[in-house]
């Protein structure tokens, strides 16, 4: 009910580190970002094994009708990552209080990352040496899928989201009266060429069988319909599950973009936000996830997903460390919870949260159990 968007995670800070203490977690805090990480150490030595929820929510304003619904305007966790978290903790506090700690040989760290929507909390965290100190040995996580019934999971075995970009392109041409186009440069015409021409780039310049999407999100010019305006901006993703596809696909909107000067006489500046690289589970992780999953709820509720162009920065622990993400079923076509992630109306059926928390101790306690 009280959902905090990226880099504004404060009171969501705050509850969790409150909440890991109360269960006896060693929690650590950063002097200048938000996000917790909770430890527990286990009873001998061994290596440590990492769990990750991201707990940034998204600017939407929710339009859900439940007693539990966002309190804060603008605000929703339309992406499940207050899940995620209840998740982690609800795994700290079995580990606690069941007794499990003294059966651990090695240690547990909970990464509570902020601002994953803005592609920016996890790299933040292992520049802050989250994975160290325990040394981390292996990092798992988990991801609210609305298209998988709640009570089964997904395990991506290798590929698994997609390199995420974000460019802007900003076009300066010369305004004029709407009645005589010939004495100014049009940059929504040019704009619009823009926008048609990309469109090549996937069918003409990428292998069929290489995935790639590029898409503009955003045009905005003029302020009257009789106007040619001075100047146009746009806004657009680059999604791709190869380096090679994802360095392709932005040399190919550069060109574009620089070839709009000589043929609308205009000034044009693309800008690159570089975002995250392809998310690549850990074979061996996942196979260990798939292998877990299935014992704890049932061969039939266990599966191998294909990759998603959607994107994850889950994506820097999986570079630093042997890795995994698993995708968690979250709907109910029984009760009408089946939205997709990030709409206004997004919700879950609360029973993932149970059948998560035995996921995730269960891979705990094999990986760490004597």
């Amino acid at each position: 009910m009280h959902p905090e968007i990226s880099h504004q995670e404060k009171r969501t800070t705050r509850r969790i580190a409150e909440i890991l203490k109360a269960y006896d977690c060693e929690v650590q805090l950063f002097d200048d970002m938000t996000g917790a990480v909770g430890i527990i150490r286990g009873a001998k030595d061994g290596p440590t094994i990492g769990l990750r929820a991201d707990i940034d929510a998204l600017p939407i304003q929710e339009l859900n009708d439940i007693p539990y619904k966002s309190r804060n305007p603008g605000a929703m966790h339309a992406c499940g990552h207050d899940a995620h978290a209840t998740i982690m903790l609800g795994v700290a506090r079995h580990i606690m209080t069941s007794g499990l700690q003294s059966q651990l040989k090695g240690n547990v760290k909970f990464f509570f990352q902020p601002a994953e929507e803005r592609v920016a909390g996890a790299r933040a965290m292992i520049e802050r040496g989250v994975l160290e100190n325990p040394r981390v040995d292996r990092v798992i996580a988990g991801h609210m899928a609305p298209d998988l019934q709640v009570g089964t999971v997904g395990v991506f075995r290798g590929l698994g989201y997609a390199s995420a970009d974000m460019f802007e392109l900003n076009i300066t041409g010369r305004g004029t009266h709407g009645a005589r186009p010939e004495d100014g440069n049009d940059p929504i015409v040019a704009g619009a060429h823009f926008v048609t021409a990309i469109q090549s780039i996937v069918a003409r310049n990428i292998k069929p069988t290489d995935p790639a999407v590029v898409t503009v999100g955003k045009f905005t010019s003029g302020d009257v319909s009789n106007v040619i305006p001075e100047t146009a901006q746009l806004q657009g993703s680059i999604r791709a599950l190869s380096a090679e596809v994802r360095q392709k696909l932005i040399e190919r909107l550069q060109d574009m973009a620089a070839g709009l000067g000589r043929t609308f006489k205009v000034d044009s500046r693309f800008i690159l936000h570089e975002g995250v690289p392809p998310l690549e589970n850990d074979i061996e992780v996942a196979e260990f996830l798939y292998e877990v999953s299935e014992d704890v709820l049932g061969k039939e509720n266990v599966s191998y997903r294909p990759p998603a162009m959607g994107s994850e920065d889950f994506s820097y622990f999986t570079e630093e460390r042997p890795s995994a993400i698993m995708r968690l079923g979250c709907s109910n076509s029984a009760k009408g919870l089946e939205r997709t992630l990030h709409s206004p109306y997004f919700d879950i059926d609360e029973k993932v949260l149970e059948v998560s928390v035995a996921v995730f101790t269960e891979a705990i306690v094999r990986f760490l159990a004597e």
